[in-house]
């Protein structure tokens, strides 16, 4: 992530800590915070998979939320558009909301392209930083697969020269390497894709 991007303009500020400990938080919640970031192309399935997670979860009694590509562009990332720099900006805010949102306690379900892998490893290095569990999900079909899904009709459009950039078609998409969980959408049924998800979290402790 180049400097510029990072770079912090504001001085003299300071973090305050509150009397109200993570632990606090998990005991009244009964379960950890901790987010979980889908990554793939587009169509693989990574919205699905996290509605689907965030319902299993809600009916467990487990808090979560959803935090979704195209919605955070209609809102706190309007401003951003598709070039790289701004992929990469759009992505390092989201890191830093789903940090809060873990940090108080919210099983976090970010469903981003990311597609680059330097900016996903920067999230990952926030939550670290921070004492934060951090799952990457991989949620992988192939470019086949994805195209003839392809719900919004942006592959057609990619391949029409309608749209510039698009990862996949003329833009790179780079794999995960050693992600936490593996979803082959492509393969595995939407529950296979949910009971995973479950067993994972349970696995590392975050839930019961």
């Amino acid at each position: 992530m180049t400097e510029e991007v990072v770079e912090r303009k504001a001085t003299n500020v300071h973090w305050h800590d509150g009397e109200v400990t993570r632990g606090d938080r998990a005991a009244m919640l009964g379960h950890k915070g901790v987010t979980l970031w889908f990554t793939g192309l587009s169509g693989s399935g990574k919205s699905t998979v996290a509605v689907a997670v965030e319902k299993a979860l809600t009916a467990r009694g487990v808090l979560s939320y959803r935090l979704d590509g195209d919605n955070i562009r209609l809102g706190i990332n309007s401003n951003l558009g598709f070039s790289a720099e701004d992929r990469q900006e759009n992505i390092r805010r989201v890191g830093e909301i789903s940090k809060l949102f873990a940090d108080t306690g919210v099983v976090v379900l970010s469903s981003f392209i990311s597609p680059y892998a330097e900016d996903r490893a920067l999230v990952r290095k926030v939550h670290e930083e921070g004492d934060l569990p951090f799952m990457e999900v991989f949620v992988d079909c192939s470019l086949e697969a994805a195209e003839e899904r392809d719900p919004k009709g942006l592959y057609k459009k990619a391949r029409a020269g309608e749209i510039r950039g698009f990862t996949g078609i003329d833009d790179p998409y780079e794999a995960p390497v050693n992600a936490e969980l593996h979803l082959r959408t492509d393969q595995m049924t939407l529950e296979q894709e949910v009971d995973a998800v479950i067993q994972s979290l349970q696995e590392r402790g975050i839930i019961v």
